[in-house]
C-alpha cells in the first residue's frame, strides 16, 4: 500500500489521460486508488490547446493531438476499480472534502501492469457514466455525448453501445440495492494530510497500452 501507479486512460488506442495515485487497498474486493488535489496530470489536447468537449466530435477526429501537463483542480477523489468489470466507481467530494456522490464511470475493464519503477492501469473510457447521490437517487450522464461520438464508428473506440448500456443497467441493481461499494464503506475516508501530492508525472508514463493477451 502507499506505491504511486498511473491511472491511465485510451480512446482508439491514444494516449488520452495519465493521472498518479496512491494505492489505498489492494485486495480481492479490486483496486482503490487516491488521487490528490493538485496533483501534477497529463491531458489530452488539440495542438490549439483545446480539450476534446470545448469543440463537436466532428471537429475533434480532424485535429492532431498532443499531450500536456495540467494539475488536477477538484477536491480530492477515490478510485475504486473492481476486478473483472466494466467499470470504476469514484468517490466524488465536496470544496470541504467531505464525500458528495458516487460517479460510476463505464469503461474497458482495467489492465494492470507494471514496469518496475513505475506501475498503473489502463482503461478505454465508454464516456457514458452514472452519478449516485448519497439517498441512491441516481442518473444516467453523457448520453448526448455518448450518442454524438456513436455516430462516428471510424473514429469512436466504443464498438458495442448495447455492452456498455448493459453494464449500466446492471451496476444500478447493485445501487438500488446499496450493496457494496455503494453501502457506505469509505465514504469517510479521510487521507493523512502527510501523504506527499505529486507534483510530476512519473518517467514511463508514456509507455505503450497494456492488454491482458
Amino acid at each position: 500500500m502507499g506505491r504511486t501507479v498511473l491511472y491511465r486512460n485510451f480512446s482508439a488506442g491514444r494516449l488520452s489521460a495519465v493521472r498518479p495515485c496512491r494505492v489505498i487497498a489492494d485486495d480481492d474486493r479490486g483496486l482503490l486508488l487516491w488521487l490528490a488535489r493538485g496533483s501534477a496530470v497529463m491531458v489530452q489536447q488539440a495542438v490549439d490547446g483545446r480539450g476534446i468537449r470545448d469543440m463537436p466530435f466532428a471537429e475533434w477526429v480532424r485535429l492532431d493531438y498532443r499531450m500536456a501537463e495540467a494539475t488536477w483542480q477538484g477536491p480530492g477523489l477515490l478510485k475504486f476499480i473492481p476486478p473483472d468489470v466494466d467499470h470504476s466507481v469514484w468517490f466524488f467530494r465536496d470544496a470541504q472534502e467531505r464525500f458528495a456522490n458516487w460517479y460510476v464511470n463505464l469503461e474497458e475493464r482495467a489492465v494492470r501492469w507494471d514496469d518496475g519503477a513505475v506501475a498503473g492501469v489502463d482503461v478505454t473510457d465508454h464516456d457514458l457514466d452514472i452519478v449516485v447521490h448519497p439517498d441512491l437517487s441516481w442518473e444516467w450522464k453523457d448520453e448526448a455525448e455518448f450518442a454524438e461520438r456513436l455516430a462516428f464508428p471510424q473514429h469512436y473506440w466504443v464498438g458495442d453501445p448495447a455492452a456498455v448500456w448493459a453494464e449500466g443497467r446492471r451496476v444500478i441493481k447493485s445501487i438500488e440495492a446499496a450493496e457494496f461499494p455503494f453501502d457506505g464503506t469509505w465514504t469517510d475516508f479521510r487521507p493523512e494530510p502527510t501523504w506527499p501530492v505529486p507534483t510530476t508525472v512519473p518517467p514511463g508514463w508514456d509507455r505503450p497500452v497494456a492488454t491482458d493477451q
